[in-house]
């Protein structure tokens, strides 16, 4: 498939979606025509959710943006986004630890796919702090995570640690 411009990745595992990513996500779709958000299936991991469950919430909380689609990848990000023609990968920065690792990991993917670039945006300040993993731990201990999360995510999160 050709590479365009116009078809950006912002990818991730979203184990769960958070405010943060959900704040990525709108400002990428309104820097580009259409944007994928790609939830990573990673084996060697073991996500709270399901693959399946992340996508649906994704889904759920992707549906005010009419240009963007979620799916699902497997493997390297730059062979997903060869594969259905991105030029872009979108990647977000919490702090400055998060920059030397994306950088990295910018650097690799350029050395592997050069057409392909990577577009880092700082998160907004109130989201600075936000994780999923501080998402989970909190939920896990039944706090309330509305002021982190979608209210779909904080649904899956109540059923998930039910007593």
């Amino acid at each position: 498939m050709t590479q365009s411009v116009q078809l950006a990745i912002y990818a991730g595992s979203f184990d769960p979606p958070t405010n943060g990513h959900l704040d990525l996500v709108e400002r990428a779709s309104r820097l580009f025509p259409r944007l994928i958000v790609a939830v990573g299936k990673n084996a060697a991991r073991a996500p709270l959710f399901a693959p399946d469950e992340r996508i649906e919430m994704m889904r759920e909380v992707c549906k005010p943006y009419s240009n963007v689609i979620v799916d699902s990848f497997q493997g390297l990000l730059v062979d997903y986004g060869k594969r259905v023609g991105a030029r872009v990968i979108v990647r977000g920065l919490r702090a400055g630890a998060d920059f030397e690792y994306e950088l990295q990991i910018a650097h690799a993917n350029a050395d592997l796919k050069p057409e392909i670039d990577t577009v880092f945006l700082p998160t907004r300040t109130n989201y600075g702090f936000i994780s999923a993993s501080l998402v989970r731990e909190i939920a896990s201990h039944g706090g309330d995570v509305s002021r982190y999360a979608p209210p779909v995510v904080c649904d899956a999160l109540k059923r998930r640690f039910q007593p």
